[in-house]
């Protein structure tokens, strides 16, 4: 199960790992955190709210974390939230969560356990997994609120970052609970498992402090809490939205091609924090990659998307995303499409290509390569327009089936849209 390499690091601690790496970004208690995990077996939990049927890549990054926790010899606890998915959680929101129903929760975190098993070995003596629904669905509100909420200053959460960015556009009474949901969680994995820390993004940081002073007050224990850097480009952007929408590690959602593509292209200042955060390559080796200038810097992006591939859809699917990518925009063999296992399709009735057949313009429109027909002609009078590898110079060509060889054909706009065109 465990996929990180053995020469992935040179340090004993993973705390230092992490430090190295550029994950850490707040501790409750650095000196004595690094100590005691240099010093013992950890039991730590990361909480995952199924607010969707996928993990999108922000969650892996904490995954991530828990593969450098557990091979360090920690044990993790997976948390579901499928009680405090009920809620949603307002960190990091300037508007309300659309709430779901319970069927919907349930099914959001049964995807959310297959997707973890990928990763995260649950065997004898390794990661547990929990849903907080056993424990927050049942309680008594009235007993909730006299056990757990005597511990909470309403001065002092409404300083929380989580709540004070969202006085001004409003913050529900039910959104307030979540505070005292995920602290009363650390509560209950401290008393059943001994789960002495909790990590998080950094959008976390006020709810961790909750439950480490919440299990201070209630039990007189010692919690700890650390937080992640978000994973952001140089510019302060959450990375991972797309045209379509978030970068999920479902597949069916994002295909491998696509999430290939997504690291293949990040900004060149943004290479060295993805290889850092996303990857087990070596920092050695990731210093080298991120070095690299000019042309050179695409070695280091190749890298990384296949790394990152690899880690997510497999070694398979890493390897045919990137022939894929390499057929379409390498310029040499293979650019006629052959070998392209996963790239974006479009099927074609061969009945439309009798007669005259149809208007290069009027397909590339319909293959979502342009958005109308004047922006279609634009491209083809541009030179912008490929089919097979051939630049298109006739706005008014008609294809008939000659033109497809083997029922199909790739069309590509500029570096970076494609389409795949497939007879039917």
């Amino acid at each position: 199960m465990n996929q990180i390499p053995d020469n992935a690091s040179r340090h004993d601690n993973v705390f230092d790992v992490l430090k190295e790496r550029g994950f850490i970004k707040q501790t409750t208690h650095e000196d004595e955190i690094r100590e005691l995990l240099g010093r013992e077996n950890v039991t730590f939990y990361i909480g995952f709210d199924p607010t969707a049927d996928s993990l999108h890549v922000g969650h892996f990054m904490q995954v991530i974390i828990m593969m450098w926790m557990q091979k360090f010899g920690h044990t993790p606890v997976v948390l579901i939230g499928g009680g405090t998915g009920m809620v949603g959680d307002p960190s990091g929101r300037t508007d309300m969560r659309k709430l779901m129903t319970k069927d919907m929760v349930k099914e959001n975190c049964r995807q959310f356990e297959r997707t973890f098993s990928r990763f995260i070995d649950f065997g004898d003596g390794g990661a547990i997994a929990v849903n907080n629904a056993d424990w927050l669905l049942d309680l008594n509100y009235v007993d909730f609120i006299r056990d757990i909420g005597r511990h909470f200053s309403v001065n002092n959460m409404l300083r929380a970052e989580c709540f004070k960015s969202r006085m001004e556009s409003g913050l529900s009474f039910l959104e307030f609970n979540y505070m005292l949901m995920q602290s009363y969680d650390f509560l209950e994995l401290y008393r059943r498992h001994g789960c002495k820390m909790q990590f998080g993004g950094d959008d976390q940081w006020s709810n961790i402090l909750g439950g480490v002073d919440l299990i201070r007050r209630e039990l007189s224990g010692q919690a700890y809490g650390m937080t992640f850097t978000l994973l952001e480009t140089s510019e302060g952007k959450k990375m991972g939205k797309t045209q379509a929408g978030a970068l999920w590690l479902d597949a069916a959602k994002t295909s491998p091609y696509d999430f290939y593509q997504y690291w293949r292209n990040v900004e060149d200042a943004d290479v060295k924090n993805c290889l850092s955060l996303l990857t087990f390559l070596p920092m050695d080796e990731v210093e080298r990659l991120s070095q690299l200038k000019d042309a050179d810097i695409n070695t280091a992006k190749e890298r990384l998307a296949y790394e990152v591939t690899k880690l997510v859809h497999g070694e398979d699917e890493a390897a045919g995303a990137q022939e894929a990518a390499r057929a379409l925009f390498g310029g040499g063999a293979g650019a006629d499409g052959a070998g392209i296992v996963d790239a974006p399709t479009f099927e074609l009735d061969r009945a439309r290509l009798a007669g005259e057949g149809i208007g290069i313009v009027n397909l590339i429109r319909e293959a979502g390569l342009v958005d109308s027909n004047k922006d279609g002609f634009r491209a083809i009078e541009q030179g912008g327009l490929t089919l097979d590898g051939e630049k298109v110079t006739d706005a008014k060509l008609f294809l008939k089936e000659e033109n497809f060889p083997d029922g199909q054909a790739l069309l590509r706009r500029g570096k970076k849209k494609y389409c795949r065109i497939i007879l039917t």
